[in-house]
């Protein structure tokens, strides 16, 4: 269920800043197909990518994963 929802998140998040999938493999220092095989479902997603996505995108982990539907990130850790 998980895997699911993240998948659809990360298109949309992707597709709402009018972004292709190009654009964010960039970001990634990733190619575009390998990018594709996280939006796709097919890899797992890697945490360190993840986290960048979510710093990218301005919200949380959380909501990149389906777990919360607030986009809003937490605040700043003091702790890097």
């Amino acid at each position: 269920m998980v895997i699911k929802m993240y998948i659809n998140r990360l298109k949309e998040i992707r597709e709402d800043k009018d972004l292709y999938q190009i654009d964010i493999a960039k970001v990634l220092n990733i190619t575009q197909s390998q990018y594709s095989l996280y939006e796709n479902g097919i890899r797992l997603i890697p945490v360190d990518k993840l986290v960048k996505l979510a710093k990218y995108y301005n919200t949380s982990t959380d909501y990149l994963l389906g777990l919360t539907d607030e986009r809003k990130p937490y605040p700043e850790s003091i702790i890097k």
